[in-house]
């Protein structure tokens, strides 16, 4: 959203360059309910509401920008063109729009107050390829009412809207497989009257209206409702268009291709639908909350038929010079928490299958702005970002040029129809691919969505992670992207992890907690002394205990003694610390607590003066483990009950207790793939510790930390 739209005066008055006047009033506005009530609005009045809820310096912004009742939509079906007034203020646009539409290829077959028909006449591909986005099509008719209303003066004002995927066959000649149903539409854009524009960084909103006059017609005065435009109900049922197993044999299919060399990549799609009685506006809202995107959008297209979107990848932003892509392609379902993430992001960034295609997608990228930039101009300026979703990582680039003298935004959104990262590469071969062995046709699916200015600019996201919305039925249409080191399972599953954030708020699934293990209060009325050894965890890891419902008291060791002796407790925690066991006289503390059958829980430092204790050796490392993360193997025992077979843990120490002179009463119950005791109970008494520091965020990943200390309270029983 351009900026200066905050700081337009409060009324102000211009002409377009075919001539037509404009009024424009700009007043500050709070927010919050007005942006609600519009929403709610888009439920049965024609509009558009765009919203981006993601924040990237350099990139983007967060922002609310819609309107409702325009005065005026273009439709195209094909090389059919509607322009319609939606309300009498319309009339004055169309009477405007029949006297100065002028396109040599656009051909008006009928004009009346209310509206224009006609149609394009389609002409041969271009030889020279530089002006192939020139060739005559719907976008003509676009570009023809973009030069009718155009003018520098204004940030705001323009088309809003929908390109379906199907223009594509406008400019490239590519071969029609499937059928295409009566109400398919390729364009849907409306020119707005009344726009509210909101920024979420600053909490700044600006409602903004414009009146029109023309040739003694003029909008002030006229109503500005629209007719109604509803999601309806029908009982349809839900379907998927590829049957269970039939979407790996496309990849199988697409592996072949790449085998032959006929393709590098391609983006087979599969479409889903089930009934939703949810609203578009509250379908929206939810997605929203639980999935902010960069292009949010929700789209009243008129006939029934909404567009909700949650959409993480800009098509193409220009202002009329500079012209901006951001290609995603690489993908990986998040963790459970933010230690799994981080482990999921490492395996994106080191995964050589999502380079690949990253690499083939900002390329082909890159080809597609040489096109109608100046030479040299074409930039990365950003390399395998990752960006965060509610369900997904993403790898992501983000490439600029400059436009040559000539071209315009249209241009630079036309030849990057249709993105790679929706279609493949080759392009022109990847797309004929798609529409072969897809088993629906797209419709608004990976084509665009957003604002074509008067301005000279260009805002749009790819229609990805969309809903459409009709006649009771919610569609969501995902793809991935194939290689030959595809696995096709695998691409597939894929697909399922991209459309459930989508159902999710279809279904009105409720969001899941972060922690997949909630520890119940096995700590409850127990009380726990802490006895620390000079550490520096050793708050995090009462912490951990009081999370399990424990009283706990943490003393400095010289009090250790005095505590146990005067006082009753369930649970002895011996904590890590420095040095070795004897600097603190930990022997004593064991003798105190066994004296009175008391229950130890030894970490670290406290897990070696166990070892010692019962007869065993201290070995030390031959490199430190300071802030290490590593993978151990469960054997068993108490303290790891209900933990998988491997677990990742944190470590902070050069001593362990040696496993090969383990003393015969303590069994070992966790070990490194190197022979290190990680974990070790003893077989007759409650007592039992941990290498590891259960505490540290190193643990964190699965809740194995919190677990483990939760067992703690079990030490003596059975495992």
């Amino acid at each position: 959203m351009n900026r200066t739209v905050f700081s337009l005066p409060a009324t102000s008055d211009y002409k377009t360059a075919a001539g037509l006047a404009v009024t424009r009033s700009a007043q500050p506005f709070a927010g919050g309910q007005a942006l609600d009530e519009l929403i709610d609005l888009l439920d049965h009045r024609r509009g558009v509401m765009l919203s981006s809820g993601t924040t990237v310096p350099g990139r983007y912004e967060s922002f609310d920008l819609g309107f409702a009742d325009p005065p005026l939509a273009l439709t195209t079906r094909a090389e059919k063109f509607t322009i319609e007034a939606l309300n009498p203020r319309g009339r004055v646009l169309i009477a405007f729009l029949s006297d100065k539409l002028e396109e040599p290829c656009v051909v008006v077959e009928q004009a009346c107050a209310t509206k224009i028909r006609g149609h394009i006449v389609r002409g041969e591909a271009p030889v020279d390829e530089e002006q192939r986005t020139r060739r005559a099509s719907a976008i003509s008719l676009v570009r023809a009412v973009i030069a009718a209303f155009a003018s520098p003066a204004d940030p705001m004002l323009g088309l809003y809207g929908a390109f379906a995927y199907d223009l594509v066959f406008q400019f490239e000649d590519l071969k029609q497989k499937r059928a295409r149903e009566a109400d398919q539409r390729d364009i849907v854009l409306y020119v707005p009257d009344r726009l509210l524009a909101y920024d979420r960084a600053t909490g700044r909103g600006v409602s903004i209206a414009y009146e029109f006059a023309w040739k003694g017609q003029f909008t002030a005065g006229q109503p500005n409702e629209t007719a109604e435009s509803v999601y309806t109900q029908t009982g349809r049922q839900g379907f998927a268009d590829h049957a269970p197993g039939d979407y790996p044999k496309v990849v199988e299919k697409a592996r072949a291709a790449f085998a032959r060399g006929d393709l590098f990549e391609a983006v087979p799609g599969q479409l889903f639908g089930e009934p939703c009685e949810r609203s578009p506006a509250e379908v929206f809202k939810r997605l929203c909350r639980i999935n902010p995107s960069p292009y949010g959008g929700l789209l009243n297209l008129g006939d029934g038929e909404f567009l909700v979107s949650a959409s993480p990848e800009m098509f193409v932003r220009s202002d009329g010079r500079r012209i901006e892509t951001c290609p995603i392609s690489g993908t990986i379902a998040r963790g459970v928490d933010a230690i799994s993430d981080a482990e999921q992001i490492q395996k994106l960034l080191n995964s050589e299958k999502d380079e690949f295609e990253l690499n083939m997608c900002t390329d082909v990228d890159r080809n597609d702005k040489a096109r109608v930039c100046v030479p040299g101009t074409i930039k990365v300026l950003a390399r395998r970002q990752i960006e965060t979703y509610s369900k997904l990582f993403h790898t992501v680039d983000h490439v600029e040029g400059m436009l040559r003298p000539g071209f315009d935004a249209l241009d630079a959104f036309l030849t990057h129809a249709w993105a790679v990262t929706v279609t493949g590469a080759p392009k022109l071969w990847a797309m004929q691919f798609v529409e072969d062995n897809e088993r629906s046709p797209r419709r608004w699916y990976a084509g665009a969505f957003g604002a074509v200015g008067f301005d000279g600019s260009i805002n749009t996201g790819l229609t990805i992670r969309t809903i459409r919305m009709k006649d009771g039925l919610a569609e969501v249409r995902v793809g991935a992207t194939c290689l030959f080191d595809s696995d096709p399972v695998a691409e597939d599953k894929e697909c399922q992890v991209k459309a459930a954030a989508l159902f999710q708020a279809l279904r009105g699934d409720p969001a899941k907690p972060l922690s997949a293990l909630a520890p119940d209060a096995t700590g409850s009325g127990k009380k726990v002394l802490l006895v620390d050894h000079d550490d520096s965890f050793v708050h995090m890891l009462a912490d951990y205990f009081r999370q399990v419902g424990a009283q706990v008291t943490v003393v400095r060791y010289v009090h250790g003694l005095k505590m146990l002796a005067e006082n009753s407790y369930d649970l002895l925690v011996l904590s890590p610390g420095p040095g070795r066991p004897e600097d603190f006289r930990i022997k004593d503390t064991i003798d105190a607590a066994l004296a009175k059958k008391l229950p130890i829980f030894g970490v670290c430092l406290g897990v070696q003066a166990m070892g010692e204790y019962f007869g065993g050796t201290l070995g030390q490392l031959a490199q430190p483990a300071h802030g290490r993360p590593s993978r151990i193997q469960v054997r068993g025992g108490t303290l790891m009950r209900g933990l998988p077979n491997e677990v990742t843990i944190g470590r902070y120490h050069s001593l362990y207790v040696d496993m090969r002179d383990m003393p015969k009463e303590l069994t070992v119950t966790a070990s490194t793939e190197d022979g290190i005791a990680m974990a070790i109970e003893h077989n007759t008494l409650p007592v039992g510790g941990v290498q590891f520091h259960p505490e540290s965020l190193m643990s964190l990943g699965g809740e194995v930390g919190l677990r483990i200390v939760e067992n703690a309270f079990r030490l003596g029983q059975p495992a």
